[in-house]
């Protein structure tokens, strides 16, 4: 069990100092600055609008933070050169207020207009996000809302306690929404973020919850000995994919949440951890040591066939999949009393067409957006961590820096 649980647990223990080569011609790309008309100048709301630009892979964002007038149509004669202007006036007194206008920056002529609020503060990043989305939107690129997301993650705060929060993807915005014992492996439970499913080791059994983020209401889903953990859910929110290990040893079972029947899918004396639904929902792939080290398999739920589908690397400890598309992080070193480096690797659930999103450094717990067009990361540089993004279309990727305490797992 120790071994099962340094393999689940323990995906964050490096370091990386990785950058990313970006690709796309920025021809293809819109030019556009943002005229800052707040009160008062708000240097980081400023830097989220230029970091929504760069990751949706379709602006190539002046980085001059100009200041304006919202009313006034005047545009600066530098702004010329550019093909939009994004005015933006943020307010944060009795709540959070945004008022943006987009004008095209040839003759200032109004594209868009509106206004936005919140109650709050510390949501202001939420703001920036919905605005500039909308502004894709409109402009008829291909749709950016994943960065309107909440991403769900545990922490490590003294041994033996965690707490689960939830952030914008920037992690800018960050709350808590549960603390107090060992609470593990958050996994959300539907497409609309409104409830997720989480692992509490406080009791003596391991323990699936269901918790409803808006209501507060906890459903207990089940229990089991060992070790239990929810890694996915079908697209209908019907069946969960769950690592459970009653004898011992990991595998993988399908619960079936309307009659709570359980299907163990796989069968090895062995470990098999981190089921992800793939093609048509019939298949998954998972992490298993059958072949004496950690690597990636696919089978279908009904069948004993099992077939390898990475034949890169030696020790694949980490994937996701969405559709027919695998991402997983692969270990290329073998550093026995230092870090090693861990690479992210794209590739198809029949193995085919593989190529690599990161070329150094340490790079784990890989998720997809819910389209699949974006990943999401961590990076571990030193002493501190990252979380990162990777635009599978644009090859912009982007990092932003956590805090100090040590991530256990993440999704969105």
């Amino acid at each position: 069990m120790r071994y099962i649980l340094l393999l689940l647990l323990s995906l964050n223990l490096f370091a990386v100092d990785a950058t990313l080569k970006i690709e796309k011609d920025v021809e293809q790309r819109s030019r556009i600055a943002l005229v800052d008309a707040s009160p008062v100048v708000n240097e980081k709301f400023f830097k989220i609008l230029l970091s929504d630009l760069k990751i949706s892979g379709h602006f190539l964002a002046d980085s001059t933070h100009y200041e304006g007038d919202i009313n006034s149509d005047y545009l600066q004669p530098a702004l010329k050169s550019k093909e939009y202007v994004l005015k933006f006036a943020l307010t944060q007194q009795e709540g959070t207020k945004l008022l943006v206008r987009l004008l095209k920056a040839s003759d200032a002529t109004e594209l868009f207009k509106k206004s936005y609020a919140i109650p709050t503060t510390n949501k202001a990043p939420f703001l920036a996000h919905k605005a500039i989305s909308d502004i894709n939107n409109v402009l008829k690129y291909p749709d950016i809302s994943w960065i309107n997301r909440y991403v769900v993650f545990s922490r490590y705060t003294t041994p033996k306690h965690s707490e689960i929060l939830l952030a914008d993807y920037t992690f800018n915005y960050k709350k808590v929404i549960i603390r107090g014992g060992l609470n593990l492996f958050p996994k959300w439970a539907d497409k609309d973020q409104k409830s997720f499913y989480y692992t509490s080791y406080t009791g003596l059994i391991p323990t699936l919850y269901k918790l409803n983020i808006y209501t507060g209401a906890k459903e207990k889903i089940t229990s089991s000995e060992g070790m239990l953990v929810c890694s996915d859910v079908s697209r209908n929110g019907s069946r969960l994919l769950l690592t459970m290990a009653p004898q011992g040893q990991a595998d993988i079972y399908e619960l079936d949440l309307s009659s709570g029947a359980k299907t163990r899918v796989t069968r090895f004396n062995g470990i098999d951890v981190n089921g992800k639904y793939v093609d048509d929902e019939s298949r998954i792939i998972f992490v298993s040591n059958r072949l004496g080290y950690a690597n990636i398999f696919k089978k279908s739920i009904h069948s004993a066939a099992v077939s390898q589908v990475v034949y890169h690397g030696r020790n694949n400890n980490a994937c996701d999949a969405h559709g027919n598309k695998i991402v997983y992080s692969s270990r290329e070193s073998q550093n026995s009393f230092g870090k090693n480096t861990f690479n992210l690797y794209l590739t198809s659930s029949n193995g085919s067409d593989t190529r690599p999103l990161t070329t150094t450094g340490v790079n784990q717990f890989p998720r997809f957006s819910p389209d699949g067009s974006v990943i999401l990361f961590i990076k571990h540089r030193g002493y501190g961590s990252s979380i990162g993004y990777i635009n599978l279309a644009s090859h912009q990727s982007l990092l932003f820096p956590l805090g100090g305490r040590k991530i256990q797992s993440i999704d969105w």
